[in-house]
């Protein structure tokens, strides 16, 4: 019998089936799509290096470039052009850089948020007066990122700062998500200081050691990179099974997946699929572990690529891009600059730019129907009125887990429960993190998890 079965194979399941291999531990790796890698997907059209899905990872994480310099990727890491990072915000129809000297919404630099036209000047006198803020008793506890941030800045900057970033990380609504999940490092300096401004000045004034890189970073020829040295490091290794784990029971000491119509054993089960899929599998042997992991929300999200030749593209593209706040929102959320942002990724002749759209209700519409609409909001916003040489759509139905009030607590809850049933193992973005990393790290974790039961 196979020691292990890995349900999923994004990032999170191929770095579990990568530990694993690693180990010698005999398991194989269930996947229902037509390939690996989840929403992680590189293309290239017309020269252009098209990321589909996340397009790069937050280089303070490490998990990522470790197990990319693991298979033996190191060479091709690349950072991004942050001596070129600018980002715009759009209000009343104009894109206004982000002051200078920003942390997440924190001012740490009073004359461009003085000078800055993205806030009024009872805003800027709200930040600038947050200075003064004390800690106090018994503050510092979970609330709505929403609540958390008008607390300390006042709605204007809830609208116009904390909003536009969160919702391009989450894609999610501050009102409902949880601050001690999202931001537990500006809730701990709300515990310790009170005033966020002087907790980040304070955390700037320690030692940090190294130089500051670059703040993403990611691989030359694309993530789809990382994918591809995975599935052939896994190659002989690891037991490929497609098509879609339509049950699981508990059988002895083991587990049993149905795939197919047809049952594979293991003696540990890890389930590296959104939480929403691991409730459907869990719903008869652990039904009140299944209705704790129903309950975690997702939202969708649409990529639209535009490839354009560059002698088309009247607006200057001197930053990593723009975000539109829901009081100025239509359907784009977000537009990066692809070859501002990343080196070697679009060829001088031609401008590519990647929008993203979160609206559940345009899942279902047609790429053309997505491109016009996108093209449509170009035009309103950068005055682009060009056609482009190419557009690439895809979409990611509840594929971001968003972590509302009160997710440490039901986390700890899902853990607890979790354990009552030896060799199961939950992973992915639902839990600890979203970003690349992360899921690496909790993919690892997992397998580590397996190889120490089964000692």
């Amino acid at each position: 019998m196979r020691r292990a079965a890995i349900i999923g194979g994004g990032i999170t399941g191929l770095s579990a089936a990568y530990e694993l291999a690693r180990a010698g531990v005999s398991c194989a790796l269930i996947e229902r799509r037509g390939r690996l890698g989840g929403v992680i997907r590189t293309e290239r059209i017309e020269g252009c290096l098209v990321e589909t899905g996340p397009d790069s990872f937050l280089a303070q994480k490490p998990w990522a470039l470790e197990l990319i310099r693991e298979l033996g990727l190191g060479g091709e890491v690349i950072g991004s052009n942050d001596h070129l990072r600018v980002t715009y915000v759009l209000r009343g129809g104009r894109l206004e850089p982000l002051p200078d000297g920003l942390l997440m919404m924190v001012p740490t630099r009073i004359w461009p948020l003085l000078r800055t036209p993205l806030l009024g000047p009872g805003a800027k006198l709200r930040m600038a007066l947050e200075w003064f803020r004390r800690a106090r008793p018994g503050a510092g506890g979970d609330r709505p990122v929403a609540e958390f941030v008008a607390e300390h800045f006042g709605r204007e900057a809830l609208d116009y700062l904390a909003e536009p970033l969160l919702a391009g990380v989450y894609g999610g609504d501050p009102e409902r998500l949880s601050v001690a999940s999202v931001l537990p490092r500006l809730l701990e300096l709300e515990r310790r200081y009170g005033s966020l401004t002087r907790g980040v000045l304070a955390a700037r004034r320690r030692p940090v050691g190294e130089a500051a890189g670059p703040l993403f970073q990611t691989l030359r020829g694309g993530l789809g990179r990382l994918v591809e040295a995975l599935e052939t490091a896994l190659k002989g290794r690891v037991e490929m099974v497609r098509g879609e784990a339509e049950a699981l029971e508990r059988r002895g000491t083991g587990y049993a997946i149905r795939v197919n119509g047809e049952w594979l054993e293991a003696g540990a089960a890890v389930l590296a699929c959104p939480a929403w899929e691991a409730a459907r599998l869990l719903r008869a042997p652990a039904g009140e572990l299944a209705a704790l992991l129903e309950a975690i929300p997702y939202t969708s999200s649409i990529t639209v690529s535009l490839g354009y030749r560059r002698e088309d593209v009247n607006h200057r593209l001197e930053g990593f891009g723009f975000l539109v706040p829901r009081r100025e929102r239509r359907a784009v959320t977000a537009c990066t600059w692809v070859g501002t942002k990343f080196s070697h990724r679009v060829p001088e002749r031609m401008a590519l730019l990647r929008c993203f759209l979160g609206e559940e209700a345009l899942l279902g519409d047609s790429d053309e129907g997505l491109a016009a609409l996108v093209r449509q909001e170009l035009a309103r916003i950068m005055g682009l009125g060009a056609e482009p040489r190419f557009v690439r759509v895809a979409r990611w139905p509840r594929s971001m887990a968003q972590y509302t009030v009160g997710h440490a607590e039901r986390l700890a809850e899902i853990e607890a429960r979790a354990s009552r049933l030896p060799g199961l193992h939950l992973a992915g973005n639902a839990y600890e993190g979203i970003g690349v990393p992360d899921c690496v790290r909790l993919g690892r974790r997992a397998a580590r998890r397996v190889i120490q039961g089964s000692e």
